[in-house]
């Protein structure tokens, strides 16, 4: 991959072959992000699993959020729209929000449903499926309780899963945020993900923790120290 002038610069100011400590890796993280807009902390763990046999996905809300306002769109009927409308979902209701998005409208930027709803949603899987958008109740956003649902989506509740190479991309705010946020954040995703460690699964777990700006180098993290903390919530 070609990289920028500016990334390779960068690059140069870290140490390579180093595991940072986490808190010296976010103060890095947070110095190496000079783009001239708020960019994203990210984050990727590296799990040793089969992807062909194992696979780890869910959800976890973000302590401090993700410094991003989020459109919520419901699928719900009866009395379950007047909760998620008090919630704070941005748009709620059945049919006629499906026929708008297949008729292209996707203006939303999470999607959730009771379970009565999933017939309907589940039709729509070929449009919401591949943008990662198709409600699930295994990453959490398929609920009776969709107020609480719609509360936690607003506030930050990210959904992780592992690609084909078993890493787990994901969001834990931004960089603009204080060290401890962007610490506490990163601690939840860490839980949710050992949570969510496979039956069967030999050998060390999460092997290598990266995080990165989203314009800057990726930073090692000292994982066995991210671990222990993340345990110890």
């Amino acid at each position: 991959m070609k990289r920028s002038r500016r990334y390779r610069e960068l690059a140069t100011t870290l140490d390579r072959e180093r595991v940072y400590p986490v808190r010296e890796a976010i103060e890095l993280m947070k110095r190496l992000a000079t783009a001239k807009f708020p960019e994203t902390a990210e984050a990727a763990f590296n799990l040793g699993i089969n992807p062909s046999q194992h696979m780890v996905r869910g959800s976890v809300s973000l302590p401090h959020g993700t410094g991003k306002t989020v459109r919520v769109l419901v699928f719900a009927r009866g009395e379950k729209i007047r909760e998620a409308e008090e919630a704070g979902a941005d748009y709620v209701g059945g049919e006629e929000l499906a026929e708008r998005i297949r008729e292209g409208w996707l203006e939303f930027d999470r999607v959730a449903a009771t379970p009565d709803m999933m017939p309907l949603v589940g039709r729509l899987g070929k449009i919401l499926g591949p943008r990662g958008l198709m409600p699930s109740p295994k990453s959490g956003t398929v609920s009776q309780d969709i107020g609480k649902l719609v509360q936690e989506l607003k506030a930050g509740m990210i959904e992780f899963r592992a690609d084909r190479y078993g890493i787990i991309h994901a969001p834990f705010g931004r960089v603009d945020f204080e060290v401890d946020k962007l610490r506490e954040n990163l601690l939840a995703l860490t839980r949710a993900i050992l949570e969510r460690k496979p039956e069967g699964t030999k050998g060390k777990y999460i092997q290598r923790v990266t995080i990165s700006s989203t314009m800057g180098p990726g930073i090692h993290v000292d994982e066995a120290e991210l671990i222990q903390a993340a345990q110890s919530l």
